[in-house]
């Protein structure tokens, strides 16, 4: 079962892949499948369509690992089981936008220096630039959106990037921080279905952390 909706990068490379290719070994095919969820998900609330696809997860086909991923995972499709389209969009709104700003701020420089277009973004801007994405002009948002780094890394692993150079980029701008971001969001008085979001982006990311770590 495909989870993944077309969802626009922040920042996009002209060579980004139209559909994940199929000689991608399974390992690395789940990888990027989860990384564009979870950047799905925090881009912008599920529709009803996309909620239906999510109900699927808790199955015992969808996953027969007993690792804390795919509990995480599981989770994630009962309380899509439970959730409405239009309560999420009020939760979603509560906690990424709210009136100014939502409960949480899901940038990477609000959370390494607690300002918004702090060094970090330039740091990143300039590692963007070096892979090659390019930012779309429709975006707004800085680049160091948690969605937008979801997307970059997801696209590098897709393209069949080095292992060296996902390693670095996940060291350099998603480990630092995004733990911590999921943990709140776990954690958040707003958040209802994105608890599930939070404690599945954490166990992907503890995951991802030991992954990256090893020597290939």
């Amino acid at each position: 079962m495909t989870l993944m909706n077309a969802s626009p990068l922040t920042a996009q490379p002209a060579h980004a892949p139209a559909q994940l290719a199929s000689s991608l070994p399974d390992e690395q095919l789940a990888r990027v499948r989860t990384y564009y969820l979870i950047g799905n998900l925090l881009r912008h609330p599920p529709d009803d369509a996309f909620l239906e696809r999510l109900r699927g997860l808790d199955q015992p086909d969808a996953s027969r690992r007993s690792d804390a991923v795919a509990t995480a995972f599981r989770l994630l499709g009962l309380a899509a089981k439970s959730a409405i389209a239009q309560t999420v969009d009020d939760e979603y709104h509560a906690l990424f936008i709210g009136l100014g700003r939502g409960e949480l701020v899901p940038y990477g420089s609000w959370y390494l220096t607690g300002y918004l277009m702090e060094a970090p973004l330039g740091v990143l801007r300039d590692d963007l630039r070096r892979l090659g994405f390019e930012r779309d002009p429709e975006v707004f948002e800085p680049e160091d959106h948690a969605a937008a780094l979801c997307e970059v890394l997801g696209t590098l692993v897709a393209d069949g990037a080095e292992h060296e150079l996902q390693r670095q980029f996940f060291g350099r701008h998603l480990e630092p921080w995004m733990t911590r971001f999921f943990t709140d969001l776990e954690q958040a008085q707003s958040a209802c279905f994105y608890k599930s979001v939070g404690r599945f982006g954490n166990a992907f990311l503890q995951q991802e952390t030991r992954y990256l770590a090893m020597q290939l």
